[in-house]
């Protein structure tokens, strides 16, 4: 038994060269699995292959298919050349009998170029054009020739027309005289022209000088002068105004005094309220007495030109002024007294005595008789 188990090691041994049973088993198992990996592979590759074979067949029975089509599409093209050839022939019959066109010239003319057929198709449509034209205007012409046929006068129309045509003709000759005769008053009315160029231009100049004194009625001419007046008038009130703002300004900074547009009337411009205009009858009592004096100075002024007006005297005028306006009037008069003016005020206004330094007084007396007192 022993002897029996030593010999089936010895077999074993030399049957596996010596390896542990689970290095073989491990190389076993591996070379298994690789056996059956290159199976897998070898059974998709045959799976590929059958398929690209079913393919193959198939693509193999529709070029089949199509090339049987493609013979019978051949076979009726043929017959349909045939018979296109034969009806053709028999439309298009040549003077010797022979074909006129034969399979052989077809395929010559197929061989012409694509840019020659162009070429060839260009010049036949022009021709086309052409002979569309042609017949338009043939059309054309035989119209016209119909209308005049129809509108051809019969021989009772020529000799009214040979009528008509005899008194025209008078009728020219009439006025071919009368034409000669307008050039002959034409060509002495130049040389009346021509005797009058002195005449005429001195007309010209005259009209020319007229023109400008036309203008100048125009603007401030008129037959009683007021116009006139009126345009001198403003323009003196304009040299007056500007004098009195002047002296205004010395008096009150607030207004200034401008004239109405094309007229005599006032207007003061309230320089403290937005150069407002106002109406100088909106001026309270001691405003307008501001105004007159200003008024007053300026007219002394255009009146003495450049010669300063040294003193004033100023008669009544302070009755119908309120207190704050007699107050505002004094203070113009102190403003000026105060610029090295003489200012007299004749006045019965008794307030005003506080406000003089120097008074002349005149006191009644008994009898009819006054007695002046200077204080």
């Amino acid at each position: 038994m022993a002897a029996e188990l030593q010999a089936y090691r010895d077999q074993r041994h030399a049957l596996w060269a010596g390896q542990a049973l689970a290095e073989v088993e491990a190389g076993l198992n591996a070379a298994l699995e690789a056996a059956k990996a290159v199976l897998r592979v070898s059974t998709e590759a045959m799976h590929q292959a059958q398929a690209q074979a079913t393919r193959s067949q198939e693509a193999l029975r529709q070029s089949g298919l199509q090339l049987e089509q493609l013979r019978g599409a051949q076979a009726t093209a043929q017959s349909q050349l045939a018979a296109w050839l034969a009806d053709f022939n028999a439309q298009h019959p040549s003077p010797d009998g022979a074909p006129a066109l034969s399979v052989a010239a077809l395929q010559s003319l197929h061989e012409i170029s694509p840019q020659r057929l162009l070429d060839e198709r260009k010049a036949l449509q022009q021709l086309e054009q052409s002979l569309t034209s042609a017949q338009a205007v043939l059309d054309q012409q035989q119209r016209t020739q119909a209308e005049h046929d129809a509108a051809k006068p019969g021989p009772e129309e020529v000799d009214a027309l040979q009528v008509s045509l005899t008194q025209t003709t008078q009728a020219m000759d009439a006025l071919t005289e009368a034409a000669s005769a307008l050039k002959i008053e034409i060509a002495q009315d130049d040389e009346r022209l021509t005797k009058s160029e002195s005449l005429r231009a001195e007309i010209e100049r005259q009209t020319a000088t007229a023109r400008v004194w036309a203008q100048l009625s125009e603007l401030i001419g008129s037959a009683d002068g007021k116009k006139f007046r009126n345009f001198a008038q403003q323009l003196t009130l304009d040299i007056l105004l500007d004098y009195g703002n002047r002296q205004l300004q010395s008096l009150t900074r607030r207004y200034r005094l401008q004239r109405i547009k094309d007229s005599l009337g006032l207007l003061v411009v309230d320089q403290d309220m937005g150069d407002e205009v106002r109406s100088v009858h909106s001026l309270s009592g001691g405003e307008s007495f501001l105004v007159s004096l200003a008024l007053a100075l300026g007219l002394a002024s255009l009146s003495s030109h450049r010669v300063r007006v040294e003193s004033l005297f100023i008669d009544e005028g302070f009755g119908s002024l309120d207190a704050e306006s007699l107050r505002v009037a004094m203070d113009a008069l102190d403003n000026l007294q105060a610029q090295g003016r003489k200012v007299g005020v004749i006045s019965h206004v008794a307030e005003m005595t506080e406000r003089i330094g120097t008074r002349v007084q005149v006191l009644r007396q008994a009898g009819g008789v006054s007695r002046v007192l200077v204080a």
